[in-house]
């Protein structure tokens, strides 16, 4: 099968300029010239576009699309070590390769975003791409030259130029918090991790850090009621270690607060083993509430009360929205997911409900 990278070779250009002037991006500077060499050297080599590849291989008669030729990368902003310690992004990940599987899309190419740097022009090659992950506006762009067709999962798209789907982080930290205050917690102590968004920087990927949804909706919602003390805030890196590691931060300072607010399920995780290793019982001696609901959230002991995030129907949108692009669609369009709190024992609430 021809590819961008045939067509570049043949008549000396970048893949990536290929890529655009065959998808028609007028915000591209090449001369007239070179479009027409371009568009002329596509017909004498009978390059396919990704859009007549898949009616190519239809049957006349058939009413539902085939997508067995689509090939779509999947970009990971996440390490293999960070992916292993966080399932939020694992789980994402299995949405994406589940709806490949249902839509008939055996080629998924993944791609992480450390090894993208030097590489960049197999994009060009690939139909579409599906960001996972929080991603500096400048790298977006940069991809942008070597493909437009961009889902970004995860994160909202800068200047509504991309396809996104997203959910409200505010609303979900706000639902975990009230569920607490609704309680009658007071003292309300804070377990979060570090959000971090991927920069380029001197032919290199760094990732830098960038205020986290989570902590400013905790601070703000006890500094409403009078009640915020800085004393019992506690941050590191997002990891079930983190987790128990700042737990027994606050044990062993002492005066353990009432209740957590814990930004993810698996630093929660962490957290519920220092307190069980200290004798603090939950949710007896400290209520949780905590963020994300993996799998694991139910099977803990006792239960976590967590903020659902539809992680997997994420990924799974993802690739829908990427097909309805490739089908022709221009406009981007944003998805919204809602988020659910799902009450376990680990808040208290369950145990009230008894004794009432």
């Amino acid at each position: 099968m021809v590819t961008i990278k045939d067509i570049a070779k043949r008549i000396n250009v970048s893949p990536s300029t290929v890529s655009r002037v065959l998808n028609h991006d007028e915000t591209l500077s090449a001369s007239p010239e070179t479009k027409q060499k371009i568009f002329d050297t596509a017909k004498e080599l009978n390059y396919r576009t990704v859009k007549s590849r898949r009616l190519q291989s239809q049957p006349k008669k058939q009413e539902s699309l085939k997508h067995e030729t689509v090939n779509i990368g999947m970009v990971l902003l996440q390490t293999k070590e960070e992916e292993a310690s966080d399932p939020y992004w694992l789980s994402i990940r299995e949405g994406i390769e589940k709806e490949c599987a249902v839509r008939g899309i055996s080629s998924l190419k993944l791609i992480r975003l450390q090894y993208m740097v030097k590489a960049r022009e197999e994009l060009a090659e690939l139909d579409g791409l599906l960001v996972v992950g929080r991603i500096d506006y400048l790298i977006l762009q940069t991809i942008r030259e070597y493909n437009r067709n961009i889902v970004l999962i995860n994160q909202d798209a800068y200047e509504d130029q991309y396809d996104s789907i997203i959910f409200d982080y505010q609303k979900a930290a706000s639902q975990a918090m009230d569920h607490l205050a609704a309680q009658g917690y007071e003292r309300i102590g804070y377990i979060g991790g570090t959000e971090r968004i991927s920069v380029e920087q001197e032919q290199s990927l760094k990732k830098i850090y960038t205020p986290d949804a989570r902590k400013t909706i905790y601070e703000s919602k006890m500094k409403e009621r009078g009640l915020y003390d800085p004393s019992l805030l506690f941050v590191k890196e997002y990891s079930i270690q983190s987790g128990y590691d700042l737990m027994k931060e606050a044990i062993e300072q002492g005066n353990v607060p009432d209740a957590f607010f814990i930004a993810s399920d698996s630093m929660a995780i962490g957290a519920m083993r220092a307190l069980h290793e200290a004798g603090v019982q939950v949710p007896d001696d400290v209520a949780i509430v905590s963020f994300n609901d993996i799998e694991m959230a139910q099977f803990t002991s006792p239960p976590l009360t967590t903020v659902k995030i539809p992680t997997e129907e994420m990924g799974r949108l993802g690739v829908r929205i990427m097909l309805d692009r490739l089908d022709g669609r221009d406009m981007p369009i944003k998805i919204m997911v809602p988020t659910t709190l799902v009450v376990r024992e680990s808040c208290g609430a369950l145990r009230q409900q008894e004794r009432q």
